[in-house]
């Protein structure tokens, strides 16, 4: 296992629409287990393949909820080729954010509920029907499959307004 470089917008690399993967092998494993790794490591509740440069349909989450005694209690997922299906009406606001746009955060209207088909780390098929963090989490990743960031579902002012946030960032982390 091992940490990989997370890309960062506007790295036209995150624009790349993802591959579906053909078979889930131990080559297909390995990368899952360094993107849990890296996720962890940076730390982040999901991780798409294409953010850490690899453009194919693979993306993990885990949403480590609290345990008893107060630790996060990890409970990750993975989805390979995921699709979505029947999303209800009702939609949900959350304050997304995203390792590849770190640090910045705006509130981004989804479908309440999913419906997700996918394959899990042994090439299973799975089905469920998907609501709140859960559901908001997986279409966000998601979206990284298709060359989406969260940012591009705002307003034009509101994403060049968190761009220039992010830029205003990275120079002062390389000034410091």
């Amino acid at each position: 296992m091992a940490i990989r470089t997370i890309l960062e917008a506007p790295d036209p690399r995150l624009k790349v629409i993802s591959t579906p993967v053909e078979t889930v092998d131990d080559e297909v494993r390995a990368l899952i287990d360094d993107m849990f790794e890296t996720m962890y490591d940076a730390p982040g509740i999901g991780l798409a393949a294409v953010q850490i440069g690899v453009p194919k349909r693979v993306l993990v989450i885990d949403l480590q909820e609290a345990g008893e005694d107060g630790e996060a209690v990890r409970r990750p997922m993975v989805f390979i080729n995921p699709e979505l299906f029947d999303p209800s009406e009702e939609q949900r606001t959350y304050s997304e954010g995203c390792l590849s746009v770190p640090d910045q955060y705006a509130e981004v209207d989804r479908p309440a509920i999913v419906h997700a088909r996918w394959l899990d780390r042994d090439g299973n098929a799975q089905e469920a029907a998907l609501d709140g963090l859960l559901a908001t989490c997986l279409q966000h990743e998601m979206d990284h499959l298709e060359g989406i960031l969260f940012i591009d579902r705002l307003s034009r002012l509101k994403r060049e307004m968190v761009l220039k946030k992010l830029d205003k960032a990275r120079r002062q982390r390389r000034a410091a």
